[in-house]
């Protein structure tokens, strides 16, 4: 491994370790200036006594300072524990590991959709810039863009399954069916409609920014100058409209990680969709810190992995973006 491979590899981990300290804190500040009552939270509407109450405080950690508390869940890290969810009565890394698997599959088909989508009818605008398609497709895409999540899917929702019954109103299998029972069809039939929804707002940034990008090429000189021997456009957008839009649509397709994953939430709730954007929702409304805390320490972790593999990807795509010898 060469010097400068390792020195490129340390400046990441160096990175990601003052990403991962800063996310730690602010969110174990806002967690803990939440109006949110972990013992409430945990009790639910049970009435206990007090002394019941200070019991279960002292059992999880409630009644110590919050400095005492975080410095104790830094040890815990480092011995590889990220503590235990009181909402599912599980370690914080076996929640996030189940319900990583079905938020995967829907942020990987929604990543999917919109990178490919939004591309195509970028490409689809620019081209015929000035048309009647480019016109429909910049609407479509403003009016996608300045949506809420949450109200496209509701609205999806209502028009899909309530009324056309065309798909379940949510969750990720058959209700009433074992785990063993649930086939492959069952988990994509369940995951169109969220999957959709999530990719909606990326398709539409996708789309706009594709778009610039195609008709600053088309409007340079070069093809100005091969427009001048008669190529044709969509030859001269394959030869030279795909290669210098690429690389910046990889960028927004990679860097789209947070926004994906802030999206999920909003839609896995409002279709009962049992992914960690979910179990985000339910931890803060019950105050579970140490999950709060494991998540977001995983976000960061998976929105950072993100943005690494598209310099990754550069190189491939592009050898020459490569500077004395590391990572553009």
């Amino acid at each position: 491994m060469s010097k400068s491979t390792l020195k490129y590899l340390r400046s990441v981990l160096f990175r990601m370790i003052v990403l991962l300290i800063f996310t730690s804190i602010i969110t174990f500040v806002l967690v803990a200036w939440s109006p949110v009552d972990p013992i409430d939270g945990y009790i639910g509407s049970l009435a206990i006594s007090e002394e019941q109450q200070a019991n279960i405080a002292a059992y999880w950690g409630f009644d110590k300072p919050p400095v005492e508390r975080y410095i104790n869940w830094i040890q815990n890290i480092f011995q590889g524990d990220l503590g235990q969810s009181f909402v599912y009565r599980q370690p914080v890394t076996a929640v996030i590991a189940e319900k990583f698997q079905a938020s995967l599959a829907l942020m990987g088909v929604a990543w999917a959709i919109s990178g490919v989508f939004g591309f195509a009818l970028g490409i689809l605008s620019g081209v015929y810039q000035g048309s009647k398609l480019d016109k429909a497709i910049k609407l479509f895409s403003l009016t996608l863009s300045s949506t809420p999540v949450f109200w496209i899917g509701l609205l999806i929702l209502m028009v899909f399954s309530i009324q056309l019954g065309w798909f379940p109103l949510g969750l990720a299998a058959p209700v009433g069916k074992i785990a063993s029972e649930v086939t492959l069809w069952d988990k994509i039939y369940h995951l169109i409609l969220p999957a959709f929804t999530l990719s909606i707002t990326g398709i539409a940034s996708m789309t706009l920014h594709t778009r610039q990008k195609i008709i600053d090429v088309l409007n340079s000189e070069y093809v100005l100058f091969a427009r001048a021997r008669g190529e044709k456009k969509w030859t001269i957008v394959r030869r030279h409209g795909l290669r210098n839009i690429l690389l910046p649509s990889i960028t927004l397709q990679f860097a789209s990680f947070s926004e994906l994953f802030g999206g999920s939430v909003l839609a896995e709730q409002v279709f009962s969709y049992p992914g960690l954007g979910n179990a985000v929702t339910v931890a803060g409304l019950r105050g579970d810190m140490s999950l709060l805390m494991g998540i977001a320490l995983f976000s960061a972790v998976f929105v950072f992995g993100g943005n690494l593999s598209a310099n990754i990807i550069y190189e491939i795509v592009d050898p020459q973006i490569r500077e004395g010898g590391t990572y553009g």
